[in-house]
């Protein structure tokens, strides 16, 4: 097997830099596609939610032949919440190609990727994306780039970057924006060579790969995804698969290699040092797993993954309408569910609580979390939720919680509210920078205190802010922060609610349901307009008699009700409150459905009853 000189790169950005549109122009411009075949935008993006949403959640590769070179491209998420996604794979890479707007600039997500990437030593290439907006400005964004490069303690090699310019939709990248007239991404082909030396041959050494992602397979079950260091990794050979702290040095039987081609797995009899390659027969092969020749361990050093920052409680819906459309509502089924997402989502922990029904669910952030629920949710899994909460930790015996660095881009009129709200929620203004029509507002905020404002964000802002975050550490505990000020509208009865009932009802709040949407006690159908929970019967109907008014009815008209996305649920919630998940409906209720359970378990809790008729 002749030697083929390999580099490996990953795409590196702020979310929707336009990752995986340049990806797109790799491929088409690498002939991988078929000159008659129809090409969708964002091919790598291939998962249902992430082509509904227009975010990358997943890692995943590809390859492209340029002149006698292999290219593996390694698509990564944007989002802070998939951090452990980029931590992992960006160990399998030569280079990173960092992609900055050039109106934003360096965003909050932008500094946790490329630190990542600087903090192993990687040498990125610079590439200003989007040059055909109106408002691009290039030069102040690079000078932005180099204080970050500076602020995150770059190398001198390392500030040594080259710096391209392109608009990735259109498949264009120049050395200079202005002078040249290229229109083709051959300029960022040259300059990955240039730059980046291809693997060395390694293949006379004993083969050495450490797994960096796992994903399964229903029919040839668990893969581990890694880099092959060192050697030529062969299929259906034992070897030895040991982990950095020495305790576990197994052997197993790698049945089948696949390597990269375009965007198709390939099965290959063996693969060489350098290759990003996908391995099988391994059952209990997991994440920083190095396989090593047999009998002689050589294990890589391990790979750290940040804690999570928030969690959640999964508990066995057992509301008056459970079942009714899951075909997954036990325990059991939620339990295996769980465990099977631990296999290849490792920024996630689940834990056992003191109750059966209830699973203890922790992750990067809100986002990370509601993703897995709505994937439950579409494959048929009934579920019930709690609010989010902070994971404190005690930190030279101060009791910490997590703080995250906020940007916010809103209109001038807007700036003041905004500023208010985060100071109620504790945060802590660092920078406020004047951009004509808009402002740009930086702060740092406990993670506790921005659940459940990106709703009031986009409402006071009119839909015109953007609001990015970064978790940015641990600092003491900030106090209490007032959660949500308006009460709730709780359903009475049991039944499907009646336009003369909501008639009367919307008058008292915002609907969350519209007529004849099944209701039951205990469930939440509004958002009431004083701060306290009112209980309401939307089940009434107007009274049927033989005596006519003389005048004709007045038309009840609803106003159309605010449907609750799942993360506008989650976000909505108080403490006493659940968010129910099946794959139908999304319904908010409070944990105990009866008045009277409620005002017990206020009496317990040493409140007083907060509901009124």
């Amino acid at each position: 097997m002749e030697y083929q000189k390999i580099v490996n790169i990953a795409v590196i950005a702020h979310v929707d830099a336009g990752k995986s549109t340049l990806v797109d122009a790799f491929l088409k411009q690498s002939h991988v596609f078929k000159d008659n075949e129809k090409v969708v935008d964002c091919v790598m993006d291939s998962n249902a939610l992430e082509r509904e949403r227009g975010i990358t959640i997943y890692s995943k590769n590809c390859s492209v032949q340029y002149k006698d070179y292999k290219i593996n491209i390694v698509d990564t998420p944007g989002h802070a919440d998939f951090s452990s996604e980029v931590e992992r794979i960006i160990r399998t890479v030569d280079t990173v190609i960092l992609l900055v707007d050039s109106a934003e600039g360096p965003m909050p997500q932008t500094r946790f990727v490329l630190q990542k990437s600087l903090e192993i030593g990687l040498k990125p290439i610079l590439l200003i994306n989007k040059m055909d907006k109106p408002d691009a400005r290039a030069v102040e964004v690079i000078d932005e780039v180099y204080d970050l490069f500076l602020d995150l303690n770059a190398a001198d090699d390392q500030l040594d970057f080259p710096i391209l310019y392109g608009v990735a939709r259109e498949g264009i990248v120049r050395y200079n924006w202005e002078e040249d007239t290229n229109r083709d991404i051959t300029p960022l082909f040259e300059t990955i060579l240039a730059h980046t030396q291809a693997y060395p041959d390694l293949t006379a050494e004993p083969v050495q790969m450490q797994v960096s992602a796992l994903a399964y397979d229903d029919y040839i079950g668990r893969l581990g995804i890694g880099r092959i260091y060192s050697g030529t990794l062969k299929a259906a050979t034992v070897y030895e698969v040991c982990n950095a702290d020495g305790s576990k040095d197994v052997r197993g039987k790698t049945n089948q290699i696949f390597v990269y081609k375009g965007l198709s797995r390939v099965s290959v009899p063996e693969a060489q040092c350098g290759e990003i390659v996908v391995i099988s027969g391994i059952p209990n092969i997991s994440i920083g797993d190095t396989i090593c020749l047999e009998g002689q361990p050589d294990p890589m050093p391990v790979i750290n993954i940040e804690e999570p920052t928030l969690s959640m409680y999964f508990m066995v819906n057992d509301s008056p309408f459970a079942g009714q459309t899951g075909k997954f509502v036990t325990s059991r089924n939620i339990r295996e569910r769980l465990a099977k997402e631990l296999e290849v989502n490792v920024g996630l922990r689940v834990e056992e609580t003191d109750s059966t029904d209830t699973f203890k669910v922790s992750g990067r952030g809100e986002l990370h979390l509601t993703i897995l629920l709505e994937q439950m949710r579409r494959e048929g899994y009934e579920v019930a939720v709690s609010r989010p909460e902070v994971i404190l930790k005690k930190i030279g015996g101060v009791v910490s919680e997590p703080v995250e660095e906020v940007v916010c881009d809103v209109p001038n009129e807007y700036s003041g509210s905004v500023i208010s709200a985060l100071n109620i929620r504790k945060g802590m203004l660092q920078d406020m920078e004047d951009e004509g029509s808009y402002t740009r507002i930086t702060y740092l905020a406990p993670t506790r205190g921005l659940i459940g404002y990106r709703t009031d964000f986009i409402n006071v802002t009119h839909g015109e802010g953007t609001m990015v975050r970064r978790l940015a550490g641990y600092e003491p505990w900030k106090g209490d922060i007032p959660q949500r000020e308006n009460g709730a509208l709780i359903s009475t009865e049991t039944g499907g609610a009646m336009t003369y009932a909501l008639w009367n009802i919307q008058e008292r709040g915002s609907l969350f349901i519209g007529a004849q949407t099944p209701c039951y006690e205990g469930m939440i159908i509004g958002m009431a307009s004083k701060n306290r929970d009112m209980a309401v019967n939307p089940i009434k109907n107007k009274k049927m008699t033989a005596v006519r008014s003389t005048g004709n009815d007045e038309a009840m008209k609803l106003v159309p009700p605010k449907i609750l996305t799942l993360e506008e649920a989650i976000e909505f919630i108080n403490d006493d409150e659940l968010v129910e998940i099946t794959p139908t409906d999304i319904r908010v209720r409070k944990k105990y459905l009866t008045a009277l359970d409620r005002r017990r378990h206020a009496r317990e809790l040493g409140r007083t009853d907060d509901e009124e008729d």
